[in-house]
C-alpha cells in the first residue's frame, strides 16, 4: 500500500465512521414506518443527505480533484480518473424500518477499479477495509479468509434485490437463480444490503454471493473486500467483473465452479 492511498484509506475510515455516529443518533430499532411508499422514500432520502453532510466533506478534502458519483442506484462503467463511490446509508430501507442491517461505505475508483474502501457498520460494531494489491482485506483489524468449503451442496449462497424498480427480466432471473440455487447448496438466503454480504463471504462466514444487477455502490466496496481476502470475483459465466458487468459473483474459491455451472444457464 503506497502512503498516499494509506492515508485516503485513513479518510475514507473517518468519514465513515463519522457519518455512522450520525446516522446512529437518527436510529431508532423500535421505529414503526411510514405507511406508505412515498413516506418511506422521503425518510429515505432524509437519512441520506444527513449522512452525507458529515462524511461527503472529509472525502472530499481529502481527495479534492476526485469525482463523486451522486446516484448510489446508478450502475456501469465511469469515465476514467477517480471516483468516490459512496453509500451514504447502506441498507437505508432497513434502517427506516427499525433493522440493525444498515451501514456507510465508501470506495475510490480508480480508472474503474476499486482501489480502496471503508465500510463500517455502527450497530454491530464492524469496520471492514481493503487496498489493492495488498492481499488481505480485514474487519476491525483482524485480517479475513474466505471459508474452505469445496462443495456447493455444503454451502451457504446468498443474493440480493438490487434497487427498487429492477426490470421485469432482472426479476426473472432472480427468481430462476434462487431456484436453481435451493437445488444445489445447502442453504440460500436473500437480503440487503449487497456490502454487508460480501463482507461475510470475505470473512468465510457465507460461501457465496451472487446478483443479476449492476449497481456498483452496492458492489464495488465488497468486491474488493472479497478479492483481497482471498476470495473469487467474477461475473455469473466466470469471466472477471468489471464495472461494465451486467451480473456479480464472489464465492470462496472452493466452490466457484460450480456457481458459475448453475448460474450459467440462467444468463
Amino acid at each position: 500500500m503506497s502512503r498516499s492511498d494509506g492515508a485516503l484509506l485513513a479518510a475514507a475510515v473517518s468519514a465513515v465512521r463519522a457519518a455512522g455516529a450520525r446516522m446512529l443518533e437518527r436510529f431508532e430499532p423500535l421505529t414503526r414506518t411510514p405507511p406508505d411508499r412515498d413516506g418511506v422514500v422521503k425518510a429515505i432520502l432524509e437519512n441520506d443527505r444527513a449522512s452525507l453532510a458529515v462524511g461527503r466533506e472529509l472525502l472530499e478534502a481529502a481527495r479534492p480533484d476526485a469525482g463523486w458519483v451522486e446516484d448510489e442506484l446508478e450502475g456501469g462503467a465511469l469515465p476514467s480518473g477517480e471516483f468516490w463511490v459512496v453509500d451514504p446509508v447502506e441498507g437505508n430501507v432497513n434502517h427506516v424500518h427499525g433493522l440493525t442491517e444498515w451501514g456507510i461505505s465508501a470506495t475510490l475508483v480508480r480508472d474503474n477499479v476499486p482501489v480502496l474502501t471503508a465500510v463500517h457498520e455502527p450497530v454491530a460494531g464492524r469496520l471492514y477495509t481493503a487496498v489493492r494489491g495488498a492481499g488481505v482485506a480485514y474487519v476491525n483489524g483482524v485480517p479475513m479468509r474466505p471459508s474452505a468449503k469445496t462443495e456447493l451442496k455444503a454451502a451457504i449462497v446468498t443474493t440480493g434485490q438490487a434497487k427498487p424498480g429492477e426490470t421485469g427480466e432482472t426479476h426473472r432471473r432472480i427468481g430462476q437463480s434462487v431456484t436453481a440455487m435451493l437445488n444445489a447448496a445447502l442453504v440460500v438466503r436473500m437480503t440487503v444490503p449487497a456490502t454487508f454480504q460480501l463482507g461475510l463471504v470475505a470473512a468465510g462466514h457465507i460461501d457465496g454471493f451472487w446478483q443479476h444487477s449492476d449497481v456498483r455502490s452496492g458492489l464495488v466496496a465488497g468486491a474488493l473486500l472479497v478479492a483481497e481476502a482471498g476470495g473469487v470475483v467474477t461475473d455469473t459465466r466466470g469471466k472477471p467483473w468489471t464495472l461494465a458487468s451486467e451480473d456479480f459473483l464472489a464465492c470462496a474459491p472452493g466452490i466457484h465452479r460450480e456457481a458459475v455451472e448453475v448460474l450459467r444457464a440462467l444468463a
